[in-house]
């Protein structure tokens, strides 16, 4: 049952702190919290005794307090409506001139929900404070302070909606884009690869060997490593996984095999399925993978006819180049080992040629008749070729740079 909740935990998890309502829902909340004390200052001695030495802080009247927290939350109003409606046409333009799968990184970005929650969260502060506001002859009892403190919130709302509208025009740049997909993916690959040198591959003997079927078609996408090694260890088992993360599988394929001295139960067997995250959707942070698949996209949906754009292709093809030489000389941890040292799990990982054949020949396969590219690959695969180690990564590094030189020579021919 805990590995259960856990598993419910962490398939949600990447979600909702991804979701865009995720932090100005937080920061509201905060707001409200802000505007209570605030009142309770407001109303506290210590508050009347300030208002009431200091006449300028102090409100005579409170329909005054009343108007101003009105108009402010109305005006701020407008402008959470303004901002969310320049966001939105964003994410459109992204998703119609690159790809859709840029919207999650843009959807993710923190200072447009910090500026977005702030509008929402001084919306919320007036409306509090609204309704606090008692018609009374005494101005000690109106909350001026609280008032005052709205009048600053709502300047650094409008300073904020001037810096906005400047990182909204440029958040929307073909290269900042590609820059925030390079980077995101370079940190997850950064998790995904911690190993300089290239592990031995293992295999398993054991006289019960069960095989873990998948109960609905879904998207493997991550292992609770840690989880597997306890139940490896409690069981005197060990499992092979069938296929890298990001794979698609449908309902009733064979995901994993246990081997194990003894069979293992029917309960057993679901509590390894509870330990393996199955959803659907293309985190990057969660599967480095996906920035490599975005990238990929970026550079078809530009050499398209409709947007015509080699500039963009270019600059996703450089983006890449990056991100391969890393993975070149960095290699993910397929063995998992228990305290004894001995391999307990066995995952699947892309190869360095899927990654690379799965990425950029279909790049070139859409872009081979345009100069620009065609360029540019050469160039990107010199480079490559200089850095590669493994007999693995040169043949399909010269396979693709021979077939870029033979198009030129073509092209240079007519």
């Amino acid at each position: 049952m805990k590995s259960s909740y856990l598993n419910w935990i962490q398939r949600h998890y990447s979600k909702i702190i991804h979701s865009i309502a995720f932090y100005p829902a937080i920061i509201a909340v905060g707001f409200l919290v802000l505007s209570y004390v605030l009142l309770a200052i407001d109303f506290s001695p210590f508050g009347k005794s300030i208002k009431a030495q200091w006449d300028f802080i102090s409100l005579k009247d409170a329909s005054t307090a009343r108007t101003i927290a009105a108009t402010i939350a109305a005006g701020i109003l407008s402008l959470t409506v303004f901002s969310f409606s320049m966001v939105m046409i964003l994410l459109n333009q992204a998703a119609s001139n690159m790809s859709n799968r840029v919207l999650d990184s843009m959807i993710g970005n923190r200072f447009q929900q910090w500026v977005l929650g702030f509008y929402i969260g001084t919306i919320v502060y007036a409306l509090f404070l609204l309704s606090t506001i008692r018609d009374i002859d005494s101005g000690v009892h109106v909350p001026a302070l609280s008032v005052y403190l709205l009048i600053f919130l709502t300047v650094v709302d409008i300073f904020l909606f001037i810096y906005f509208l400047h990182y909204i025009t440029q958040s929307v740049k073909y290269d900042t884009i590609i820059e925030r997909i390079h980077r995101q993916t370079k940190n997850s690959l950064e998790k995904l690869c911690p190993l300089r040198e290239q592990v031995e591959s293992v295999s398993f003997t054991a006289p019960h060997v069960q095989e873990v079927t998948l109960q609905a078609s879904s998207t493997l996408q991550a292992v609770n490593e840690k989880g597997l090694l306890r139940f490896c260890q409690h069981n005197q088992c060990q499992i092979r996984f069938h296929h890298p993360t990001g794979t698609f599988l449908l309902a009733g394929t064979p995901f994993l095999t246990v081997y194990a001295q003894q069979p293992l139960s029917k309960e057993s067997l679901q509590e390894v399925q509870r330990l393996v995250l199955f959803y659907r959707g293309e985190p990057v942070a969660q599967n480095a993978y996906y920035g490599f698949k975005q990238l990929r996209e970026v550079a078809l949906k530009a050499l398209s006819p409709g947007i015509n754009d080699p500039g963009t292709a270019v600059l996703s093809l450089q983006a890449l180049a990056d991100l391969f030489a890393f993975r070149m000389e960095h290699f993910p941890r397929e063995q998992e080992k228990d305290q004894q040292g001995a391999v307990r799990v066995l995952k699947k990982e892309t190869t360095f040629a899927e990654l690379f054949t799965d990425t950029l020949y279909p790049i070139w396969d859409y872009g081979k008749e345009d100069r620009t590219l065609r360029q540019a690959l050469h160039h990107l695969l010199l480079l490559l070729k200089a850095k590669a180690h493994p007999p693995a990564q040169q043949q399909c590094i010269e396979h693709l740079l021979q077939t870029v030189k033979n198009q030129e020579r073509q092209k240079d021919a007519l």
